[in-house]
């Protein structure tokens, strides 16, 4: 019951910080696997991702309600990034990730210098193209990140919000709100895979989905209330952590 807890108080935070700017995987996994250390990492990742796609849903369906967003451009987004997460997840499975692993941190930290640098960066939501351009960019950012998610996978959701700020010209709030959609896309294209080879505890992950929408709604309405400058603080920071976190896994350990 203790280690249920620990990883539905985990669960909790990590939906608030998915909610707001993705990232929420840079909580709950490390948690899983400090209180389960002697359990198969394919079996807690399929359980983060069973968790997971509750809150992603959760805060698609809130954001929503209150952000105007080009649905005729993000539901084929979210197709193209279900299938690049089924082909990332194949690939993983012939190719090593290694090298990737250690140009991660690098990529990360580009992204962080890039939007420290330009002080008003996804302060204002001004899309830039019309609705086909804007399509085909959506639905190629869908495949790309897609396909990253299903082959290595930290700072899926961060990568969603930046490229929808710089190439679409969209807020933070509204990359946040746009990520979330493509984000339950990846997950459920995860979970499908993982389910399919028996690898997700579903009572763990039951007691974690509903502590994550929990987290997921309390981020998604404070998200809404202070709006994109905050949801910018918190990519800042999401980030900052992910070159610490990915740092570390790639040259430490």
């Amino acid at each position: 019951m203790i280690e249920l807890f620990t990883a539905a108080v985990a669960s909790l935070l990590a939906g608030f910080v998915d909610a707001v700017v993705g990232g929420g995987g840079l909580i709950l996994v490390p948690a899983l696997f400090s209180v389960y250390p002697n359990a198969a990492p394919a079996t807690l990742f399929g359980t983060n991702k069973g968790a997971a796609i509750w809150g992603t849903a959760w805060a698609t369906h809130q954001y929503a309600k209150r952000v105007s967003l080009p649905w005729l451009a993000l539901m084929p987004a979210a197709g193209a990034a279900l299938i690049g997460s089924f082909a990332g997840a194949w690939a993983v499975t012939q190719v090593d990730p290694s090298g990737l692993r250690k140009a991660l941190p690098a990529i990360l930290l580009g992204v962080l210098l890039y939007t420290l640098a330009k002080k008003d960066l996804g302060r204002h939501h001004a899309p830039r193209h019309e609705a086909t351009t804007q399509t085909l960019i959506a639905s190629a950012i869908g495949l790309t990140i897609g396909f990253y998610d299903g082959f290595f996978g930290p700072g899926t959701g961060s990568f969603f919000v930046f490229l929808f700020v710089r190439l679409l010209g969209f807020d933070f709030l509204h990359a946040s709100a746009t990520a979330k959609l493509l984000n339950t896309a990846t997950n459920f294209a995860a979970l499908v895979l993982f389910a399919a080879k028996g690898h997700v505890w579903w009572h763990v992950a039951a007691v974690m989905a509903v502590a994550n929408v929990v987290g997921s709604l309390v981020g998604t309405r404070m998200a809404l209330a202070k709006g994109a400058g905050f949801v910018r603080g918190m990519f800042v920071v999401v980030v900052s952590l992910l070159i610490l976190k990915t740092g570390h896994d790639a040259f430490l350990r």
